[in-house]
């Protein structure tokens, strides 16, 4: 007698769509935004900006009282191009055997069940395609045939897929003929998915154990259980600090700190904004809002704000930035509006210095990623700013301004243009660092090394894509010049030194953000944290700090940050995934969840770490379009070891994260 691990016949499910994306946009890559709608006990790990409408819909045939759930894409898996899944179960699962009952419409490209499934590029699956069924491994971006035979099916009819797993033998049977048996000792542990890149109706599905598998399971657990208990008791607890109405000011992650009054009362901007033209391309601020992080009074307000959903549905980051610019002890906004870029006053909002941004007058099939062919507007519309020094200041004063995926502009404190550049794709957020100790900083912009000067130094040998973030640092001992670490998309994560000689590279999805701080206390050096978004998404993978991986895992959400928490101040660093009390967290080095959010109605749309107190520990701010709540931790009386963290000043959706220690 065996023992139910998994069972759904979809008859719980409402007719209509699986619940996704209705935009399929970028919101997700860093705000938590689940998709609306009973999922049961199911996620969806697939997102793309190719598709229109749900993937999955819950259908009745003609029969009473049975559901269906059907697959309706039609897709060939390949390097950028993930098949619909939908994933269930525990991934901590051995042994088991897995009956799902399937009628494949289409025989073109591979449907069926997956088992041992870690992650949507990490499982093996069992399938009908071409005539033929199949075992496949898919090990990120390779996907290895194990077994084949001959197998004609009948496309109305509903047939019976099992797959027995039994340590590193797996069984595979149709209607309970035995057609493949193969072993493999790749994945040892994984849940179940239902897979399929043609048309096909899924019944039902069944997971089963026999009892003493199913009691060691249970036994494993408890003891996992207790361990992380102890774990948790380890760390701080979460302790709510500060609630902020934003009234009808709110915005999604377009939010900057400082110190605008040049008191230590710490501010905070938050800018709406309107979009044109095409998608997410040309956004532009529509109001900005200076708020008292301490009171929540508002110091004051340009523009007028806007009581609509639209404000936090932005994909791409607004051009401001809050700095001491002129170094007179208080904060300055440093902002593009209207096709001027502007330093305004942080105590009033007071136009200090302004001019026009700079003309399109290059050729447009000259440049990277300039929609429909044409320059939309007669001037720049700027996507974003960084704070630098290139030009040798005693500190950073200098101002780089860009286009969405083509140019750079830089200019001094007083405005005036020092350099542009241009060089096929400049990714989203350039990273600015003296690297050569020259006293300037030079800027590495997507995989282009560009001097002080202007003048393109070196390039890495990646012609495709563009890098989404950067980080730079000592995280390898071994490399006493440091080193930089990126996620560039398809292209994957990469480690190189300052040369522009890449040392490591891993293909392992989308690479979207990236992190490194002192994840594992008792490894060398510090660890290197990154997560996956399109086609195959929510994938966290940890490194050490040349580039091996540690471990990886799939997280069922999307908005995951990664950022580097110091939140015990003991030297090790904790890593947020996102603020909802279930699906996010601060997890350790082992990648468990260690800290909790509590469950207590806050808002877990938006969420940043920065040190608000001073007491060389972080805190967490989380926000929505209506409110901000500031966690700090439970036992706040103790005082941490302050690490060195990404400057406040250049905030960014597209930066990568850094937790160093001083000494």
């Amino acid at each position: 007698m065996g023992v139910t691990l998994f069972i759904d016949d979809f008859t719980a499910f409402p007719i209509g769509p699986f619940p996704y994306d209705p935009e399929h946009s970028a919101m997700g890559e860093y705000h938590y935004i689940p998709p609306k709608g009973y999922s049961g006990e199911w996620y969806d790990p697939i997102v793309s900006y190719r598709y229109k409408g749900p993937s999955w819909l819950v259908t009745a045939p003609f029969m009473d009282g049975v559901r269906c759930m059907e697959q309706m894409r039609i897709c060939t898996p390949g390097k950028n191009l993930a098949t619909p899944m939908l994933a269930g179960g525990d991934t901590r699962w051995t042994d088991y055997t897995v009956t799902v009952k399937v009628r494949v419409f289409g025989a073109e490209e591979p449907c069926g069940v997956l088992f041992r499934y870690q992650t949507s590029l990490m499982h093996y699956g069992f399938y009908l395609v071409r005539g033929r069924a199949e075992i496949h491994r898919v090990q990120k971006c390779e996907r290895t045939v194990l077994a084949s035979c001959d197998f004609s099916w009948d496309k109305d009819s509903f047939h019976e897929l099992t797959v027995r797993v039994k340590d590193d033998t797996f069984v595979c049977s149709v209607n309970g003929k035995e057609l493949l048996r193969v072993s493999d000792g790749v994945y040892k542990t994984g849940c179940i998915a239902i897979s399929a890149g043609m048309p096909a109706q899924f019944l039902s599905v069944h997971v089963g154990v026999d009892e003493a598998v199913a009691a060691a399971f249970e036994k494993s657990e408890q003891e996992k259980l207790h361990l992380l208990d102890k774990k948790r008791e380890s760390h701080a607890a979460m302790k709510l600090a500060k609630k902020i109405d934003l009234k009808n000011f709110g915005a999604g992650r377009q939010i900057r700190f400082g110190h605008l009054t040049g008191t230590e009362e710490m501010f905070f901007i938050i800018c709406q904004h309107q979009r044109r033209v095409y998608k997410d391309r040309y956004p532009f601020i529509s109001c900005m809002t200076a708020v008292s992080l301490e009171s929540g009074v508002v110091l004051w307000q340009i523009g007028e704000p806007r009581d609509d959903e639209d404000v936090i549905e932005l994909t791409t980051d607004l051009p401001v930035q809050v700095y001491d610019i002129d170094n007179d002890g208080i904060d300055e906004v440093i902002c593009s509006w209207d096709f001027t870029l502007f330093i305004l006053d942080g105590a009033t909002g007071k136009i200090k210095k302004q001019i026009p941004c700079p003309e399109n007058t290059e050729k447009e099939s000259d440049l990277c990623g300039i929609e429909f062919g044409r320059h939309a507007y007669t001037r720049l519309n700027v996507d974003a700013i960084r704070i630098a020094n290139v030009s040798g200041n005693k500190r950073p004063s200098d101002i780089l301004i860009k286009d969405r995926y083509s140019r750079l502009w830089v200019y001094n404190s007083d405005l005036e243009l020092l350099w542009k550049f241009s060089h096929n794709n400049t990714g989203h957020f350039p990273y600015s660092f003296d690297f050569n100790g020259d006293g300037k900083d030079e800027i590495f912009s997507c995989y282009n090394m560009i001097g002080s000067d202007g003048k393109l130094q070196w390039k890495l040998p990646i012609e495709e894509d563009h890098t989404d973030e950067i980080i730079f640092g000592h995280f390898d001992p071994g490399h006493p010049e440091g080193l930089l670490a990126i996620v560039s998309g398809w292209e994957g994560f990469m480690i190189a030194d300052i040369h522009g000689n890449l040392l490591a590279r891993d293909i392992n999805g989308h690479g979207q953000r990236i992190s490194t701080g002192n994840y594992c206390p008792d490894r060398k050096g510090y660890e290197i944290c990154t997560t996956t978004f399109w086609e195959n998404q929510g994938i966290i993978y940890l490194y050490d700090c040349k580039g091996n991986e540690i471990w990886h895992r799939e997280s069922r959400a999307n908005g995951n940050l990664i950022s580097p928490v110091n939140w015990d101040g003991s030297g090790v660093d904790l890593i947020l995934l996102n603020g909802n009390s279930v699906h996010g967290g601060l997890i350790d080095g082992d990648g468990d969840v260690v800290v909790s959010f509590p469950d207590d109605g806050h808002p877990d749309l938006c969420a940043e770490v920065l040190d608000l107190n001073g007491n060389g520990r972080d805190e967490i701010v989380l926000w929505d379009r209506r409110r901000l709540w500031v966690y700090t931790q439970e036992n706040d009386s103790v005082h941490g070891d302050e690490p060195v963290k990404y400057p406040v000043y250049n905030a960014s959706n597209y930066r990568g994260e850094y937790s160093f220690r001083k000494n």
